[in-house]
């Protein structure tokens, strides 16, 4: 049976890519996600936060009033010593527990599937079905605790002793895994009928995702992918203007770089309405795409046709 997502629930050249990725999360976190960045106190027990300049995993784990060892358990992969701006880190709740060698008590989150939630922590959805007798991988609730037993019976925890990475964390130019998207999201159209892709989705040699850019020609109109919701058409500090629409089954898509918005906020669109005027970057007409599901990135490639 195939699993659905739980309901509920990045940068220009030449510029700092995290910076996208943080402007593109904080929006999303009003409309579709609960990523956040780091707060105070249990405010942000149980959420996904984003790293601030500054920030240190022991830091926020004060300010979470979370052990540190369980906030280093909640991120495999996660270098305590590489932290960088921008990246993403969990925070566990008070109700969830990660002894040494498992299983987890884990809390499910908004957009989780048995396949992801084992991705995250290197195990498998066999393992994780097994652990949860009458849990039904496609009618996963938010907030639901569940059983989430580790491959070999230990913990792969970024903070070794002897400082090693992880395999888990992202190498240059490895794409990531937003594992299964809905039937919906199928052969939509590009949003340009002129384009070559500029620089594709993926990851830079430091890890950083870098979402697509798109060159065109002059005055070319980015039109939506898909039937959807404007849910935010202005300006964003170096992007330009920005649009934003929310499709069907959590999905979205982001225009960026636009010269000026031709929808507004609140407005319904289809598949082919002109969403903005495409701007200049790097002395030519660039559309920056940006898709997600659930909050997370998913290559355009693997959605439009």
């Amino acid at each position: 049976m195939a699993e659905r997502p739980v309901a509920g629930q990045g940068s220009p050249s030449r510029r700092p890519p995290l910076i996208w990725l943080l402007i593109v999360l904080t929006v999303l976190a009003g409309c579709a996600s609960q990523h956040r960045q780091v707060g105070t106190g249990r405010g942000i027990a149980g959420e996904w936060i984003t790293v601030q300049r500054g920030d240190t995993l022991g830091e926020i784990a004060r300010r979470a009033e979370v052990p540190l060892v369980r906030l280093k358990r909640f991120n495999p992969g996660v270098d305590a010593r590489r932290l960088s701006v921008g990246q993403r880190l969990m925070v566990p709740s008070r109700q969830e527990r990660a002894p040494s060698g498992g299983p987890y008590r884990y809390q499910v989150r908004p957009g989780d599937t048995f396949s992801a939630i084992a991705r995250r922590f290197g195990t498998t959805p066999g393992r994780i079905r097994a652990g949860n007798p009458g849990v039904e991988p496609t009618t996963l609730r938010v907030g639901q605790l569940i059983q989430v037993p580790l491959s070999g019976g230990a913990t792969r925890t970024a903070a070794s002793s002897s400082g090693q990475r992880s395999a888990a964390r992202p190498t240059p130019r490895q794409l990531p895994d937003p594992g299964d998207l809905p039937a919906s999201a199928r052969r939509w159209p590009w949003p340009l009928d002129d384009y070559r892709v500029a620089r594709p989705f993926g990851t830079d040699q430091r890890g950083a995702l870098q979402p697509m850019l798109l060159a065109t020609a002059p005055g070319s109109r980015a039109k939506a992918v898909a039937d959807g919701e404007v849910r935010f058409a202005d300006s964003m500090r170096q992007l330009g203007q920005v649009v934003i629409v929310h499709h069907a089954d959590n999905l979205q898509s982001v225009y960026a770089l636009c010269e000026r918005p031709l929808v507004s906020s609140g407005q319904t669109v289809t598949r082919g309405t002109p969403v903005c005027e495409v701007g200049r970057h790097d002395g030519g007409p660039r559309l920056l795409l940006d898709m997600r599901h659930g909050g997370k990135p998913v290559n355009p490639t693997r959605v439009l046709r």
